[in-house]
């Protein structure tokens, strides 16, 4: 059960209420703030809907961030944007046989991405080698939207869990075809 009240439309002002156009639980939490919470939609319309960054590898290291945070929430979410942006079945899946440490059939820069994203989740940066593997395949402008992408995941991740924000039960279907291990 969440910490703070979900709201609706009705609970806030009229200039907020564009926030809730997405009706998810942890939209309808943060407008309790709705100066900080238009201000974590406009970051998260930008890595969405601006960022220069390939979707399907940006929707991968969400993926890995939530995956490896056991974050139901932005797990199931995530494998549901992340398929209307081209991950596969067969992505998600080896991206869980990256997690394990086994060498998946992704190409090499996805399989790098998700080091990534593992090492900045686990232990805060990521590597020099890990960054320079990355760096050979994307611009300096899409190396800052990926660490970034991540590190606002990672936030998102915490947000979740601290504010106890309950996962919709349409997201909840995720689980059966991908459980979270406890």
């Amino acid at each position: 059960m969440a910490r703070l009240p979900y709201l609706e439309p009705d609970d806030v002002a009229p200039e907020y209420r564009d926030m809730l156009k997405r009706n998810t639980n942890l939209h309808k939490l943060l407008v309790n703030s709705p100066g900080m919470g238009k201000a974590f939609n406009d970051v998260g319309n930008y890595i969405r809907f601006k960022s220069k960054l390939n979707p399907r590898l940006r929707e991968l290291a969400i993926l890995q961030v939530g995956w490896l945070e056991k974050s139901e929430y932005e797990f199931t979410h995530h494998v549901r944007i992340g398929k209307e942006f081209g991950v596969t079945d067969e992505d998600i899946s080896a991206m869980m046989i990256e997690t394990e440490g086994v060498q998946s059939r992704l190409e090499p820069l996805a399989r790098a991405i998700l080091k990534g994203a593992r090492e900045m989740t686990r232990g805060l940066e990521m590597s020099v080698t890990t960054f320079a593997e990355i760096k050979r395949h994307l611009s300096n402008e899409e190396m800052v939207d990926l660490v970034l992408t991540i590190a606002f995941y990672n936030a998102v991740v915490r947000v979740l869990a601290t504010m106890k924000i309950d996962n919709e039960p349409y997201y909840k279907e995720v689980l059966q075809q991908y459980p979270i291990p406890e």
